[in-house]
C-alpha cells in the first residue's frame, strides 16, 4: 500500500515537525525483529534491560514505568495515580498542551487552577510561590508543569519551580510533563526534585509514536497509596511488580521496546551531554536564520528558548498555514501548524532527534525559499546566518 500519496516526490520527505520525529534507519530495523513471547525467558531478560537503562535518560534511580500508549496516556497515568475526586492541582498556561492537560484534569473530577499566561514564556516561578504561599491550608495537592510547550517553543525552569514549592514550604507534588524535551534537553527527575515525570516515545527517543512513561518518584508513590480516583491500566502498584522480574501485567508493546533498546543505545553511545549540545547547536543556529529573516521568534524570553522547536510568527496579513502548504507542495518537507490560538500565525520548525546540521541547513533552505515563493515578506541570508554560526560550533 503507498501511504504518502498526496504527490510522489523525488528524494526523501524533510519530517520537521516537533514531533513524531524522524526515526533513525537503525530503530526501523529494530522494529522489524520477530515479535517475541512476552512471558518467555527472553523477554523478561529485554524487559529488565530496558527498564534499567531507561532511568539513566530521566535521570533517577527510582522506577520508570513504560505504558503502551502516547503521551496522552502518560499525563492521565500521572493523576489518577496521586490524586482523589475534588482535589485542587496548580497548572501553568503555557500554551496548546498546558491547556489540554487542564482539560483532562477537569474531566477526571479534579479541581485545577491555571495561572494564566501569555504563550510566550514558560511558568514564572515566582508567581508559583506567591500562590502556594496563599495556600495556607496546603489544599492544593500538585503543580503541574510542562517542561517543553510543544506549541509555542518555550521551555519552564523545572530547578526553579522545584525551589518556589520548597520556599512556599509547601508539600504538594511536582508533575511535569517532558513530552517533547526527554533525551534532546537536559532533564534531571531526581536531582530537581520531580515527583512525576511524563514523558513518550515519539520526540527526542526517536521512536514511533506508541510508548509513554512515568518515572516516579518516593513521595509520589506514597500518595498512591492513598489516592482515591479510579484506576486499572494506569495503575503503579501492578506494573511495578510485574517490572521487577522485567515482564508486564498486560501485554506489552513488544518491537517498540526493542527499537527502544536501541535507541537508548543510541543516545548513550553519543553521550548525553553531547545531545543535549547538538540540540543546543541546532535551535541556536534555527534562530539566527529566523533573526536574520526579519521574523519573530514568539517566544521572548530567551531564557526560556527551546532547543527543540522554533515556533516563527509569519507577518500581519500572512497565513502561516499557506506558507507550510506551499512548502510542502514545491520542497516535500513538513512543519509544524500553530495549535489553538496561534493557529495561522505561527509555523514551528523541528531540530530534535536524530538530526544533524547537514540536516538542519536543508530544512532552513526550504523554508528560505518558501517564504519567497509563498510571498512573505523577509530579508534574505537566514541559511547563510545559521550555517555561519553552524561552521564555527559544529
Amino acid at each position: 500500500m503507498a501511504y504518502f500519496t498526496t504527490k510522489t516526490t523525488p528524494g526523501r520527505h524533510f519530517l520537521q515537525i516537533p514531533g513524531p520525529s524522524n526515526v533513525p534507519d537503525r530503530v526501523l530495523r529494530a522494529l522489524d525483529n520477530p515479535t517475541m513471547d512476552h512471558r518467555g525467558p527472553d523477554f523478561g531478560k529485554l524487559g529488565l534491560q530496558v527498564l534499567e537503562k531507561v532511568k539513566a535518560i530521566f535521570q533517577t534511580k527510582s522506577h520508570v514505568v513504560i505504558y503502551p500508549a502516547s503521551g496522552t496516556g502518560a499525563w492521565e497515568a500521572a493523576l489518577v495515580n496521586t490524586l482523589s475526586p475534588g482535589d485542587r492541582v496548580l497548572m501553568c498556561e503555557t500554551g496548546w498542551f498546558a491547556s489540554l492537560w487542564r482539560e483532562m484534569a477537569e474531566r477526571l473530577n479534579i479541581r485545577p487552577e491555571f495561572l494564566k499566561g501569555d504563550w510566550r514564556r514558560g511558568a514564572d516561578a515566582s508567581e508559583i510561590e506567591a500562590y502556594l504561599k496563599a495556600d495556607k491550608g496546603h489544599e492544593i495537592k500538585a503543580v503541574c508543569v510542562v517542561h517543553n510547550e510543544t506549541s509555542t517553543g518555550c521551555t519552564s525552569r523545572i530547578a526553579e519551580v522545584r525551589k518556589a514549592i520548597d520556599n512556599a514550604g509547601h508539600p504538594a507534588l511536582l508533575l511535569v510533563d517532558t513530552i517533547s524535551s526527554l533525551a534532546s534537553m537536559e532533564y534531571k527527575h531526581d536531582e530537581w526534585g520531580v515527583d512525576v515525570t511524563v514523558a513518550g516515545s515519539q520526540k527526542g527517543l526517536m521512536l514511533p509514536p506508541g510508548l509513554s512513561f512515568n518515572a516516579i518518584g518516593p513521595k509520589a508513590l506514597k500518595a498512591s497509596e492513598t489516592a482515591k480516583l479510579t484506576r486499572s491500566f494506569w495503575d503503579w502498584k501492578p506494573m511495578i511488580a510485574s517490572n521487577a522480574t522485567g515482564y508486564f501485567p498486560y501485554t506489552p508493546a513488544t518491537n517498540m521496546l526493542y527499537a527502544l533498546d536501541t535507541a537508548l543505545d543510541m543516545l548513550f553511545e553519543e553521550g548525553l551531554e553531547n545531545v543535549f549540545a547538538r540540540h543546543d547547536r541546532m535551535a541556536e543556529a534555527t534562530r539566527r536564520a529566523v533573526r536574520a529573516w526579519g521574523l519573530e521568534i514568539q517566544c521572548d524570553e530567551p531564557r526560556h528558548y527551546s532547543s527543540v522547536l522554533t515556533a516563527v510568527r509569519v507577518p500581519e496579513g500572512h497565513s502561516a498555514n499557506g506558507l507550510r502548504a506551499t512548502i510542502l507542495e514545491k520542497f516535500n518537507m513538513s512543519l509544524g501548524n500553530g495549535l489553538g490560538q496561534l493557529n495561522d500565525r505561527v509555523f514551528r520548525i523541528g531540530h530534535l532527534g536524530d538530526v544533524g546540521e547537514l540536516h538542519l541547513v536543508g530544512t532552513l533552505s526550504g523554508v528560505e525559499m518558501g517564504l519567497r515563493a509563498a510571498g512573505i515578506p523577509h530579508k534574505p541570508d537566514g541559511v547563510k546566518a545559521a550555517m555561519d554560526y553552524i561552521a564555527g560550533n559544529a
